[in-house]
């Protein structure tokens, strides 16, 4: 040991058996381990939100009502949330999700992208998406039905003269609908 000092003074420009005393401690002492980091903002007040905020019912329920606002229309049409379970692994809970079979590749491919919506909606807790092929239970709402006007006498007169010069009967027929419908449709 005596040897090993000699040659570590010998490079050293400081005190040199302070500082081979502290290469010695160096060698023999290991490195106390770091504290972990603080967990994120975000974290701390969704577990204290989950805490202190009570459940407005079943989650299935809350999810099947606002399923159109978080995953958007085009995926409601072709997808609903079928039931909510826990997860094999133990943590978590896994969302099951009924689609048409058309759809089923489309969904699948967005199916993180509705995890981390669906998951942020119900508190952070949805871990995995089962996709089960299949019939919507719910069938999307349908669109009101357009009211229609009627044509004034004068607007049927100025559309009827209009078509007169048409020799082709069948080609008036379908120009005189079209035109009917392009004038009672409400635009607003």
């Amino acid at each position: 040991m005596a040897c090993t000092i000699a040659s570590m003074v010998n490079r050293s420009s400081l005190d040199p058996i302070e500082e081979a005393r502290a290469r010695i401690r160096l060698r023999y002492q290991r490195a106390r381990p770091l504290a972990a980091p603080p967990k994120s903002v975000g974290a701390e007040i969704m577990k204290l939100a989950r805490k202190k905020l009570p459940e407005k019912g079943p989650a299935i329920g809350r999810l099947k009502l606002q399923w159109a606002d978080i995953v958007g229309p085009s995926l409601a049409k072709v997808c609903e949330p079928d039931k909510i379970g826990a997860s094999p692994k133990g943590k978590g809970r896994v969302l099951t999700l009924r689609c048409i079979p058309a759809a089923s590749t489309m969904v699948q491919h967005q199916s993180e992208l509705i995890r981390q919506r669906v998951s942020v909606s119900l508190g952070g807790d949805v871990r995995d998406i089962r996709i089960v092929q299949g019939p919507l239970k719910q069938s999307p709402p349908a669109a009101p039905a357009k009211k229609r006007r009627t044509l004034t006498p004068s607007e049927r007169e100025s559309l009827l003269s209009s078509v007169q010069t048409i020799e082709d009967t069948d080609l008036r027929k379908a120009v005189l609908a079209l035109g009917e419908a392009v004038l009672t449709t409400d635009e607003s």
